[in-house]
């Protein structure tokens, strides 16, 4: 494979909405979604009141890539080859000793699992992407309080979040105004909602005038699509897509069948009755790769058009897509934007008026970078005191490297590059480092240990 990747060499430009096209103020929708699910455990499901109460430095918990062992109420975060390198019982951090005790030096025993990708096990959850993140602080103090009153050592909180996630962000939640997530957002969007930079609009149109098809492919339901579009590119958003299918119910939609997704039309935001194939562009839900590929194949009169598709969820954007569709995948990582200075001189010295209406209650470090369970790329072996400190990649690093072509921290980052900018691969020589851009996180640099790592 060439060492060299070209936007200008795809015919086919695939995004996902939500934390991809849409940025989020994350500290603001974190909190929202944390409250969200956290409300209806207590009104519906009768845990204790004080989940409802969050200190600002809680959030500090939520980290990309950890993975919460259902059964044992224990959270991880796993090096590439499976191992645990932290873990935290609840929201208390395990020391080295307590990890080597219950883990040792060995792969986790649902790893094999979970680095498979496929099949989501009813032992384990993985937090890949913001929308459930926050739920991961929950999980963790639902369990601080069961282990309070009743020193449980099997949980079963999980149906009771699952019903949580349901009731918050299922279809019918956005015109029912049910929950709290739905109803906040349509009445604060700026809120928590960043508007598409002009660079990103210019040069999506850049895209579409170079001849190239856009699809806008999202697991977000059509009217909250809508709204989310409207609000951040503009009443004449469909101009800017060929294609755009919500409901897209990912990753199924790369790995299922037609038969069983097949794509629907959709009349008032209600989905209408199954499509037997894709015959013209247009606004669809459900569906499937497959179908979408023939329609593709017609669009651009080849046999074999080459699609890129950006998004910012290993599990349900990038592996599968490379995976089942092979596609070319560019992985929006916001934690690329953790490495840099975190406060800018000139933004301190902006007089206050001129700063936005929600700038004064944002922490100055960017809310992905986590206290608790350190960088997201690499991490030390967990040894006993007189020990040798290893350090290792996570298992999250891993995967970049593995199924991403490329990765920046958001499409802003490449949005004045000339179409024909050749970016290099991750796989063009097998690097850790390679396909990153502008720059790869200091923490995988050689000699910034022990910068990043304190």
């Amino acid at each position: 494979m060439q060492q060299q990747f070209s936007l200008a060499d795809c015919d086919v430009m695939g995004f996902d909405l939500d934390h991809t096209l849409c940025r989020y103020h994350l500290p603001q929708s974190a909190r929202l979604i944390y409250d969200s699910f956290a409300q209806y455990l207590v009104t519906e499901k009768g845990y204790d009141k004080d989940l409802l109460i969050l200190a600002p430095d809680n959030l500090d918990f939520c980290c990309k890539g950890l993975v919460l062992d259902i059964e044992e109420g224990n959270f991880l975060k796993l090096a590439e080859d499976g191992t645990v390198l932290r873990a935290s019982h609840g929201t208390k951090t395990l020391t080295s000793e307590e990890i080597l005790e219950t883990y040792g030096r060995r792969e986790w025993k649902h790893f094999n699992t979970v680095s498979g990708m496929v099949s989501r096990s009813a032992k384990y959850y993985l937090y890949d992407n913001y929308f459930d993140l926050p739920g991961a602080l929950l999980c963790a103090r639902v369990v601080d309080t069961l282990d309070q009153h009743d020193g449980q050592r099997k949980y079963d909180f999980w149906k009771d979040m699952v019903a949580a996630i349901q009731h918050n962000y299922k279809i019918s939640a956005f015109k029912e105004d049910c929950g709290m997530y739905f109803p906040e957002v349509k009445n604060h969007p700026d809120k928590y909602l960043q508007r598409c930079p002009e660079s990103v609009k210019k040069w999506l149109k850049q895209l579409k005038s170079a001849g190239k098809i856009l699809l806008l492919i999202t697991s977000s339901h059509s009217d909250y699509c809508r709204l989310l579009c409207e609000h951040i590119l503009g009443n004449d958003f469909e101009e800017y897509f060929d294609v755009v299918i919500t409901n897209a119910l990912k990753p199924g939609f790369f790995s299922h069948t037609p038969n069983q997704r097949p794509f629907r039309t959709l009349e008032n935001d209600e989905e209408q009755e199954a499509l037997l194939s894709l015959d013209k562009p247009g606004w669809y839900s459900q569906g499937n790769a497959i179908q979408l590929y023939e329609l593709l194949k017609k669009m651009t009169g080849k046999l074999d058009p080459k699609v890129v598709y950006f998004g910012d969820s290993m599990h349900s954007d990038i592996f599968p897509a490379r995976h089942y569709s092979n596609w070319e995948t560019v992985f929006i990582l916001e934690e690329l934007l953790g490495d840099k200075v975190l406060v800018p001189a000139e933004a301190e010295a902006e007089p206050l008026e001129k700063k936005g209406k929600y700038e004064e209650d944002q922490p100055k470090a960017p809310y992905f970078v986590s206290k608790q369970w350190g960088s997201f790329f690499v991490d030390r072996l967990p040894a006993l005191e007189s020990a040798e400190e290893t350090l290792v990649h996570t298992w999250s690093c891993r995967c970049i490297s593995t199924y991403s072509t490329i990765a920046i921290p958001s499409l802003e980052a490449i949005a004045d590059l000339p179409l024909d900018y050749r970016f290099t691969r991750f796989s063009s020589n097998s690097s850790a480092t390679a396909g990153y851009y502008p720059s790869p996180p200091r923490a995988l640099l050689p000699n910034e240990e022990s910068v990043t790592m304190k």
